[in-house]
């Protein structure tokens, strides 16, 4: 039998997947729900299940103990709090003592959060060996295909994601006829839409490139798109969306490629 699964949930759909994996699977979990993270509306008393908030560190991993949780799966977004809504009990300020500066990106703060679980006793998994079919797969996922300026704009995007990602400050960018409109930091890759829809130039249309961080631990914080994302590039008349085969996460894959071959957008999974 699959130890039980402790869940750390902040928003999205992700961790509502995990749930129903669980059940699907007959397998324990106790999902732990990150306050001004996680969504409340679908968590029901049926859902075994505790909020917390995040700087909370030991009473989170006393209750994971508590509830004989033996691996832990990080799943749904995440937006960084400040000090001030964090409110680190003396574990979590042990942690921020003890990595420092190292953990200012992203990828290093989730690095050190995955260490300091592994300490504790458990063991670390990503959310991919749990749902099967997450992961993009290699080539065109609908019916419309990139043309040659899009794809001179994936490789200028993929250029300028990898190094983006190597200093640990984002995992996507916005490209148009060779021109950088815009690339991902802490407000996210629907934030990063949104503010690059104005600065659209004529003639063919901007494509989103997303990318793992070339150090990315691939059990932490994988790129990740879904229907939303179709959305808003669809609204910014972007041509297209180029996502890493194999390591970015697709969430509700069918209906987003649906409404992307309706609005003539380009889906790819790419192999940098």
């Amino acid at each position: 039998m699959a130890a039980k699964l402790g869940i750390l949930a902040g928003g999205g759909d992700l961790p509502v997947r995990l749930v129903e994996t669980c059940r699907r699977d007959g397998r324990e979990f106790f999902l732990i729900a990150l306050e001004g993270q996680a969504e409340p509306g679908w968590l029901s008393p049926a859902i075994p299940h505790a909020w917390f908030r995040m700087g909370a560190a030991g009473a989170i991993l006393d209750r994971l103990k508590a509830e004989r949780v033996e691996d832990i799966v990080l799943a749904g977004r995440v937006r960084r709090p400040s000090l001030a809504e964090l409110r680190p009990d003396w574990k979590a300020t042990q942690f921020f003592t003890r990595i420092g500066m190292k953990a200012l990106g992203d990828d290093g703060l989730l690095r050190g959060v995955a260490q300091v679980l592994e300490q504790e006793g458990f063991r670390v998994v990503g959310v991919q060996s749990l749902i099967g079919d997450l992961l993009t797969p290699p080539g065109p996922l609908g019916r419309v295909h990139p043309d040659e300026q899009a794809l001179a704009d994936i490789a200028h995007g993929v250029t300028v994601a990898r190094a983006l990602g190597a200093l640990d400050i984002g995992q996507s960018v916005v490209v148009q006829q060779g021109v950088v409109l815009g690339v991902e930091a802490v407000e996210g890759t629907d934030a990063l839409i949104q503010r690059c829809g104005p600065l659209r130039r004529p003639g063919a249309g901007p494509v989103l490139v997303k990318c793992a961080k070339p150090q990315q631990d691939r059990r932490l914080d994988l790129p990740a798109l879904g229907p939303d994302t179709v959305a808003h590039c669809v609204a910014a008349d972007f041509a297209g969306i180029a996502a890493q085969a194999g390591n970015t996460l697709f969430l509700g894959r069918e209906g987003a490629v649906a409404a992307a071959d309706a609005a003539g957008l380009f889906l790819l999974g790419i192999e940098p």
